[in-house]
């Protein structure tokens, strides 16, 4: 079962596509975490998918519903934090708990203690009264505290220091395998350790989507050495890209690699060489993609 699924979503603001044919599908209980650029369309697609816009045209079904039928009950079973959301900061924490406890019957206030907790957050203290990471921290415990089936994220750990960001994955982390989380953020480091999925995101196109297990097996660095300056035999296939030669050196990142085809192919293309190749981490996955900006480069998929 899908929570989330879009078909050919598109988004327009004017003169501006903000996203664009986008189908994505998040199954039920993974957590999906979507990079790209700034500008990217990814909070587009975010707020799409929270029916905070709507589509200029294109399907969008969450938690097995149009999202345009999603209200009253289905949004007890919605999570949903963003950088810039904002919070009435004339209450205090302990306000902010009170007034959010009733919208939702599965409330689970022994959870809401353990967040309180691990926050340390000052519950008498205003909200306006805090740092930003703190009322970060407050809108995060409201939107877990009562077990959603969904968590949407959009950039919740911009700009937060460490300390605050471990203590929003490790909650992250808690409810995970009861919930189907999206995550939208820079910090790579984090997602590399907690996704299950990734999506790429540019120029409002999803130009990858798949399992994290499936990236790191096919994005691989790869590195050619000849005894001689080399040459191309071939063009260079579309799944490489970062390619540079230097000398009797070259180096590419390989999109879709395979222990067997690619060294073949390689040799065909750039004669007798010796090829070494390593893993990447997301980050570099995510660079390697911001440099190339194509669906045809990338060579992912668009589920």
């Amino acid at each position: 079962m899908h929570s989330i699924q879009t078909t050919a979503l598109n988004k327009r603001f004017r003169h501006i596509h903000a996203v664009r044919d986008v189908n994505l599908s998040i199954d039920k209980g993974s957590v999906y975490a979507l990079m790209g650029p700034n500008g990217a369309g990814k909070t587009t697609l975010i707020k799409l998918l929270m029916n905070l816009i709507s589509p200029t045209d294109g399907r969008i079904s969450v938690l097995g519903a149009d999202v345009t039928h999603v209200e009253g009950k289905g949004l007890e079973k919605i999570g949903y934090v963003s950088e810039n959301q904002k919070l009435p900061n004339w209450m205090t924490g302990a306000m902010l708990l009170a007034y959010c406890r009733p919208f939702y019957p599965s409330w689970d206030r022994s959870l809401e203690q353990r967040l309180v907790t691990r926050f340390d957050l000052p519950l008498k203290r205003r909200l306006k009264q805090l740092s930003r990471g703190m009322r970060m921290k407050a809108a995060l415990a409201c939107a877990l505290a009562f077990r959603p089936s969904l968590i949407v994220l959009d950039e919740p750990l911009s700009g937060l220091d460490p300390l605050v960001r471990d203590d929003l994955m490790e909650s992250l982390r808690e409810l995970a395998p009861e919930a189907t989380v999206l995550l939208s953020s820079h910090d790579l480091a984090e997602i590399e350790s907690f996704a299950s999925h990734v999506g790429f995101m540019d120029g409002g196109r999803l130009l990858l989507s798949e399992t994290m297990s499936g990236v790191r097996s096919r994005f691989r660095k790869v590195i050619a050495t000849c005894g001689e300056p080399i040459e191309m035999n071939a063009p260079q296939p579309r799944e490489w890209i970062d390619f540079a030669v230097e000398g009797r050196v070259a180096r590419w990142v390989e999109t879709a690699y395979d222990s067997e085809r690619s060294p073949a192919r390689a040799r065909e293309i750039l004669g007798p060489i010796e090829l070494s190749s390593d893993s990447l981490t997301l980050r570099e996955v995510f660079l390697s993609m911001a440099r190339t900006k194509s669906p045809e480069g990338a060579g992912g998929t668009n589920q």
